[in-house]
């Protein structure tokens, strides 16, 4: 387990030292009207010496799910750690925040253009400034996401398949469903990966949405992680998860055979059985009743909540393999 001695931390040119609490501001570019926008880092550091947890929200805009865990963190004082530090980034993309938008103002994914360039795009600079000025000091980071487009996911974390650190930290972690996916290109996983940053991805619900189910599974799985490291307040109890968390080896999506205005009937987080009815798609002269049915025994771990579909759109995300 990494420890870090008493000595100060200096982060974004802010000197951190053991016992301080401090707000920072991680400035990239001000908005076109020239005014400033702040970004603000949460740190708190504990006069013993221990591990340093990063939690990360916010790098999609219109992820605002992600973002209340983060910020429910802060206002229970779950940052504040018996030993260590914690640093939390509640909003990466403040740009797409303020504007209730994925992509930042220059119309990238932030997420596609990790390491980035200190001379880049603007995500790309915002990039290679987390990675280069933030990153270094984290031992463990804890990224939060949610489903976008109307797809509601469950709770779940994603991870690299052989890597037994993650995987013995996401047993920790405790989320319902733990999927092993590849590190995606250019994304901050792979970034963090390379850095040997262990990184816990976690999904859960979907955009514009705010959902208490996935915000408790946010907050206990962190507060587990935190216990695990010899870090949470002992003023703070932690629950065991209902259940042991399923690892998912193999998944697919039930996609759409025609357009129509679509309603499910099945939930996330259920176990299914091939032919079960799951959902209908109808148009909307009362000729059209198509039943969608599970392919496959499996768990629903998404679920497309938009009412209207076209031929092709992803409807439910279903378990193929778990890993025993």
């Amino acid at each position: 387990m990494p420890i870090h001695n008493t000595n100060i931390i200096t982060l974004l040119d802010n000197k951190i030292y053991p016992g301080e609490s401090k707000e920072i501001s991680f400035d990239i570019a001000k908005l076109h009207t020239a005014t400033t926008v702040n970004v603000p880092i949460i740190i708190e550091r504990s006069k013993k010496p221990g591990p340093t947890v990063l939690f990360t929200a916010g790098i999609h805009g219109d992820e605002v799910n992600g973002v209340e865990i983060v910020r429910q963190l802060i206002a229970k004082g779950i940052n504040k750690p018996k030993c260590g530090t914690i640093i939390c980034i509640p909003v990466i993309n403040i740009f797409g925040f303020i504007n209730l938008k994925r992509e930042f103002p220059d119309g990238r994914d932030l997420n596609r253009v990790f390491p980035g360039s200190s001379k880049g795009s603007l995500a790309s600079r915002v990039a290679h400034k987390l990675i280069n000025e933030i990153i270094p000091h984290a031992d463990y980071i804890i990224d939060f996401h949610t489903g976008g487009s109307g797809r509601f996911n469950a709770p779940q974390l994603r991870i690299a398949n052989e890597n037994k650190q993650l995987n013995d930290l996401a047993k920790v972690f405790g989320a319902p469903f733990v999927l092993y996916s590849k590190n995606v290109s250019k994304s901050f996983r792979l970034s963090c990966y390379k850095l040997a940053k262990p990184l816990l991805l976690f999904e859960g619900g979907k955009s514009f949405h705010i959902d208490d189910m996935v915000t408790n599974s946010g907050i206990n799985g962190s507060k587990r992680i935190l216990h695990h490291l010899g870090m949470l307040s002992s003023k703070f109890t932690v629950s065991a998860p209902k259940k042991d968390s399923l690892f998912i080896d193999e998944s697919k999506w039930i996609r759409a055979k025609y357009s129509g205005m679509f309603k499910a009937s099945s939930f996330i987080g259920i176990a299914v059985k091939i032919g079960d009815t799951l959902g209908n798609i109808t148009d909307p002269y009362g000729k059209l009743n198509y039943v969608v049915k599970a392919q496959n025994d499996g768990y629903i771990i998404n679920v497309n909540e938009s009412p209207i579909v076209y031929q092709g759109d992803a409807l439910f995300h279903i378990t193929t393999k778990l890993k025993h």
